[in-house]
């Protein structure tokens, strides 16, 4: 919880602000975020529609997928709502398994992993975010206790590596059996031109519409609205997802954002701007995620659908 206290303060301070928020930009940073939700689930249909070429995969109920997860990440910590991602899209998808829909995860991260890269390169030379030293004073950064105790978190890497190598070994044959479905989920990466227009191409739209998004936020906060100040958030965003001890990695995000925003407006603004938008966006999330589940599977009885297995789910894991 001790992480989690400057966020509590900063939703106090978000009441006072509350006012001033400026409505026209933050309709246009609530669309450019549904439609950039949109995007990313629209790439990741594609690839799975590669890999099931005889399934009619319907991109509302794989936007349906990313929606629940984005949600699900939003209030829990940990990522738990790539598992729900996961699920949903499973189970939206007949004689699918697991092992290609989570493959198909990778063929995305192609892009993503670009971009992060990019971003990182003009952080680090532009001197955007903070250095070790400063990340340590930062409370309310989650990933502070690994840094501040280098040596032990080593040593935890080294043993997780060791265990997954052994467990590796151990399933080797089960592993085999499924490295058929692993490949499926990147059977699109087969044909370049189909991966760079269908998948791609809609992955950078997103990305640009990920920006516009920030822009807007800055405009609706009375931030000055920058290229600088617009890609410094998403860095400050993209490293919070690192390891998202708090719900989506909230703690993180406010502590870089008034890091990088410094001197960009006062600390009370850079807090109702921090947590106003993150708010905003996992309302928008949760919302529009419940739409689109309720339409897809047809009831509010979200758990009880997961917990089914329907007949061919079951022909899918047979050998």
């Amino acid at each position: 919880m001790a992480t989690l206290q400057p966020v509590f303060d900063a939703i106090g301070v978000l009441r006072d602000y509350l006012v001033a928020i400026k409505p026209l930009p933050l309709a246009a940073a609530i669309g450019c975020q549904i439609v950039k939700v949109g995007c990313a689930s629209r790439a990741w249909r594609n690839v799975l529609a590669a890999s099931y070429p005889a399934t009619n995969i319907r991109w509302r109920s794989i936007y349906a997928a990313y929606l629940a997860g984005a949600g699900i990440n939003a209030i829990f910590p940990a990522r738990l709502g790539d598992l729900a991602r996961l699920v949903v899209a499973r189970k939206s998808i007949p004689r699918s398994t697991y092992a290609t829909v989570l493959s198909s995860t990778f063929v995305l991260a192609i892009v993503d992993a670009v971009a992060a890269i990019c971003l990182f390169v003009w952080a680090v030379s532009n001197d955007v975010l903070p250095g070790l030293d400063v990340l340590r004073s930062l409370p309310s950064v989650d990933f502070r206790w690994f840094i501040a105790h280098g040596r032990l978190t080593a040593g935890l890497a080294a043993g997780l590596i060791v265990a997954i190598a052994v467990l590796g070994l151990a399933a080797r044959a089960r592993l085999r059996d499924l490295s058929a479905h692993v490949a499926q989920g990147f059977l699109i990466l087969h044909t370049p031109t189909r991966y760079l227009r269908k998948v791609a191409t809609w992955q950078i739209v997103g990305w640009g519409l990920r920006l516009a998004t920030i822009w807007f936020f800055l405009a609706a906060f009375g931030i000055e609205q920058t290229v600088h100040n617009t890609l410094a958030v998403q860095a400050t965003a993209t490293l919070a997802t690192l390891a998202p001890i708090s719900p989506g990695g909230i703690g993180t995000s406010q502590a870089l954002l008034l890091y990088t925003l410094r001197g960009q407006a006062s600390r009370t603004a850079l807090l109702a701007f921090s947590v106003g938008m993150k708010i905003t966006l996992t309302i928008v999330d949760l919302i529009v995620g419940f739409i689109a589940i309720l339409l897809t599977f047809r009831t509010i009885r979200f758990r009880s659908h997961i917990q089914r297995e329907p007949e061919d789910d079951m022909h899918a894991r047979s050998p």
